[in-house]
């Protein structure tokens, strides 16, 4: 199994950010618990390794600024919102902004956590297609996995390279033992 993924709970009510922080540990989450927006910030770059949980309201920093901070450096971090204050209206805006999603106080705590996997799952993916990435974009790393000097297989090199700068699904089909994998 991998990693435990990160969970950067972000509220300024020691209480709700403690209780969250309890039941995602509980859940096999690395949860990290932040008092304000700017605690949290010295913490999460552009290549985080997990999602963010942000109360709305917040002195400083508010969830709204916040959330544009956090998505001006990655903008595919997912961002859970919550609130105590929440309204339709707010719920919009935070989604047009690009958060997750959006939960109101009192929430069921499992639906938070059924929140949490989705974004982390989603999280995850995105890492790993960076990862990807870089890994594509160097062919010399390609040419370490692809041994081979043959015109079909200098034509399978360059393939891959441009399905790498793709964003679309790739679907890899073939024999067993034929190298799907690599």
């Amino acid at each position: 199994m991998g990693q435990a993924m990160k969970i950067a709970i972000v509220d300024d009510e020691v209480d709700m950010r403690e209780s969250i922080g309890q039941w995602l540990a509980l859940a096999g989450y690395d949860a990290q618990t932040y008092a304000s927006a700017r605690d949290a910030l010295k913490q999460i770059d552009a290549n985080y390794p997990g999602i963010v949980i942000t109360d709305l309201k917040m002195p400083e920093i508010d969830g709204m600024q916040f959330l544009k901070k956090l998505l001006a450096q990655d903008s595919s971090l997912p961002v859970i919102m919550i609130t105590g204050h929440g309204d339709v209206p707010m719920a919009v805006e935070a989604m047009r902004l690009g958060a997750f999603d959006f939960l109101e106080k009192p929430f069921e705590p499992q639906r938070l956590s059924a929140l949490a996997k989705k974004a982390s799952a989603s999280r995850r993916m995105t890492l790993n297609n960076r990862q990807l990435r870089r890994e594509l974009s160097d062919t010399a790393q390609l040419s370490k996995k692809l041994i081979g000097k043959s015109k079909p297989m200098n034509k399978l090199r360059e393939d891959i390279l441009d399905f790498g700068l793709s964003d679309g699904p790739v679907l890899i089909s073939g024999e067993t033992g034929t190298g799907k994998t690599l």
